[in-house]
């Protein structure tokens, strides 16, 4: 009798405390975080400083795409003008702060205060706060128009949450700079990975397929993608704790057919003509005899 009560008071705490995280405001320390991370991420492109001083109109525009690049994609998902975002000031402005110091800041203080590392852990892992928050708000803001549409709810809560990450892409083309070996959509990177397992967790939650408190799957899921970040980032590894559910579903899926397709592509290497390139045409074999009997005489 006398264990009940401190575990029922237990309860109330843990809910107080989730309850209370997702009440957090982002504005304004955890959208500066966000904003300095994507703007040295830009910074530490090949020729971004370059373009900063030959053209800060064209580096103002790349940094906006990186700061809100999930919300342009978003939009664009859901028949939205694309410059939408523009319509709050305050946060375009604040942006824009945070590209002028990081690029045009005397002695490059800015840049060299980021390289702290305690800096730039704390950074990184106030952007992965705000990573939960866009998810949550892009699926938010899909169902007042698409209420059953599951995928849609997926998609949009998805490019809200790393659409910064694919839509560089096209910033990088706009720059001149793009390689297909560094496209997004080919090689999904961890962000991208963690942020589509975010949506569908949500959907889930949204749609009451999921048996958790929405304030409940925000916390655990903030608590994850912050360890996780931290955890790579103090390793200096890109290895996540997704990577073996990737191996065991790749294997499971695909593993199979990559290995026969792997096997016949080893077994038959075709020539440029269509044939087998070990296998010898009678023409090459007779000269091959003739050289070996000029030999033995």
């Amino acid at each position: 009798m006398r264990g009940r009560p401190s575990a029922v008071a237990v309860e109330p705490w843990w809910a107080e405390l989730t309850l209370a995280f997702s009440q957090v405001s982002m504005f304004p320390f955890f959208d500066i975080a966000h904003y300095l991370v994507s703007v040295m991420t830009l910074k530490q492109q090949i020729g971004a400083t370059a373009v900063a001083w030959q053209n800060p109109l064209a580096s103002w525009f790349s940094a906006m795409m990186h700061c809100f690049g999930g919300g342009i994609l978003s939009a664009f998902l859901l028949g939205e003008p694309p410059v939408k975002f523009l319509e709050n000031n305050t946060n375009v402005l604040l942006a824009s702060s945070i590209w002028y110091i990081v690029f045009y800041c005397p002695y490059d203080i800015v840049s060299e205060c980021y390289r702290f590392p305690p800096i730039k852990l704390l950074a990184a892992g106030m952007k992965e706060v705000t990573r939960t928050w866009k998810i949550v708000g892009g699926i938010t803001h899909a169902s007042s128009n698409y209420t059953d549409a599951w995928m849609v709810l997926v998609a949009v809560g998805w490019a809200r949450g790393a659409g910064g990450n694919v839509i560089t892409s096209l910033e990088q083309f706009l720059r001149g700079t793009w390689r297909p070996e560094t496209h997004k959509w080919q090689t999904l990177s961890y962000p991208v990975k963690i942020t589509l397992v975010g949506a569908v967790l949500f959907t889930l939650q949204h749609m009451e397929k999921l048996p958790m408190e929405k304030h409940n799957l925000m916390f655990c899921y903030t608590f994850f993608i912050v360890i996780t970040k931290v955890t790579m980032m103090l390793t200096e590894s890109e290895f996540s704790l997704l990577t073996p559910f990737e191996i065991v579903l790749g294997r499971m899926l695909f593993g199979f057919w990559q290995s026969d397709a792997s096997v016949q592509c080893n077994t038959l290497k075709p020539s440029f003509n269509g044939t087998n390139a070990n296998s010898k045409s009678p023409a090459t074999s007779t000269e091959n005899k003739k050289k070996q009997n000029k030999k033995t005489e």
